[in-house]
């Protein structure tokens, strides 16, 4: 399994960069894109992340085609060798659209429960974020390691929502991290942003009912660079995404809490 790992590994890393520089091309040609929406108006949708999403696609196809597949934009083909590879071939549409920097490619490889490995390429600023589950996780393959003395209000917060909740417990959120002494931040991209959390860019991030392609490789990341994160199950549908440095972990899980009545909740299935 080592092996086959090894290869799937480099494979994500080949596949998430080739990726990046075709939605880079799409992102600087934008303007031209036919854009739809789907839950709601800012639920947008382009040709360019379907286009990248079936390149990734045929690309696993060609290398392993008895592997699993999810993917944000095309769903789910089943596999036979119990792997799953997991994509969001932009997260981070509405930035991508709307010329703003902060999007990037997701690739996860998952097993049942588990999460292998994930890589996260965000191409404007050229950062390659790769990780392997007890192997640790690396930037530009720099190794990352956090802080464990940062404090919650020695940092940002990032803070994610989407139309799958209401906006009270993210306001609440908010509020209480401004009372901590800390400060709020959201970029529209929450691997984008789990990712900075893992390279101690941020100090933590939280998000109610975040999908599976946008939370597990950020998650793995952060607790590979020795940070601390709420359970995520991999074959989870949806769920509570929260990853922190060490030290910022138990206010931050104290904050969220008191927004549902002192527990957190599980991930749906």
């Amino acid at each position: 399994m080592a092996d086959a790992l090894t290869a799937r590994a480099e494979l994500a890393s080949d596949l998430a960069r080739r990726a990046g520089q075709l939605a880079l091309d799409y992102y600087r040609n934008r303007d031209t894109l036919v854009v739809e929406t789907k839950e709601d108006e800012l639920d947008l949708v382009s040709i360019a992340d379907r286009a990248v999403e079936d390149m990734i696609r045929t690309a696993i196809a060609e290398h392993f085609p008895d592997d699993a597949i999810l993917g944000e934009e095309g769903g789910a083909t089943d596999g036979a060798s119990g792997l799953t590879w997991v994509i969001d071939p932009i997260d981070g549409t509405v930035p991508f659209l709307m010329g703003l920097p902060h999007w990037c490619v997701v690739l996860t490889l998952v097993e049942g429960k588990k999460t292998h490995l994930g890589v996260i390429d965000v191409p404007i600023p050229g950062e390659h974020f790769a990780a392997r589950a007890g192997k640790g996780v690396t930037l530009d393959g720099n190794r990352l390691a956090l802080d464990p003395s940062k404090r919650i209000d020695q940092g940002l917060v990032a803070v994610g929502a989407s139309s799958r909740t209401g906006p009270g417990p993210t306001v609440g959120i908010i509020a209480q991290l401004m009372d901590a002494g800390s400060m709020y931040y959201r970029n529209g991209s929450g691997a984008n942003m789990l990712a900075c959390v893992a390279a101690g860019r941020l100090a933590g991030y939280v998000e109610f009912a975040m999908n599976p392609w946008d939370s597990l490789a950020g998650l793995l990341m952060i607790e590979e660079a020795g940070g601390v994160i709420h359970p995520y199950p991999a074959d989870a549908r949806l769920g509570l995404c929260m990853g922190a440095s060490p030290g910022v972990w138990d206010d931050l899980e104290r904050i969220v809490a008191s927004e549902f009545d002192g527990g957190l909740p599980a991930p749906e299935y």
